[in-house]
């Protein structure tokens, strides 16, 4: 139970963080989701520094699900990714669609990587 309130409460953070920053940087070019692009990016490589760091320093597998799920699942947001994308093939941006998906993708497995790298 203890586990599961943290997650939760991680997750209520999160999804405020995340509310926040949009609010914050409203970035509109074009068609483009730059928001939930840059979120999700962010949040890729925040996912890689959390477990680099929380490996190194063995820590408690409760503060990683508060961060790593509950905190950065709240901030991220596969819906959101998966909504717009379809939107813009519906749209008819098949570029921006292509380029978000493929972007998403290859830049956050990087900043994933590149996150691990940094904290290990």
């Amino acid at each position: 139970m203890k586990t599961l309130l943290l997650v939760g409460a991680g997750s209520f953070l999160g999804g405020m963080l995340r509310y926040g920053f949009s609010m914050m940087f409203p970035v509109k070019l074009g068609d483009f989701p730059w928001n939930t692009f840059l979120i999700n990016l962010i949040g890729c490589f925040a996912i890689g520094m959390v477990y680099g760091i929380t490996s190194k320093l063995s820590t408690p597998n409760e503060y990683k699900l508060f961060l790593a799920t509950g905190l950065l699942g709240g901030f991220t947001t596969f819906s959101a990714f998966s909504l717009e994308s379809i939107s813009m093939v519906r749209n008819g941006d098949i570029y921006y669609a292509l380029m978000y998906v493929l972007g998403s993708i290859i830049l956050g497995l990087g900043l994933t990587g590149l996150g691990l790298y940094v904290c290990r």
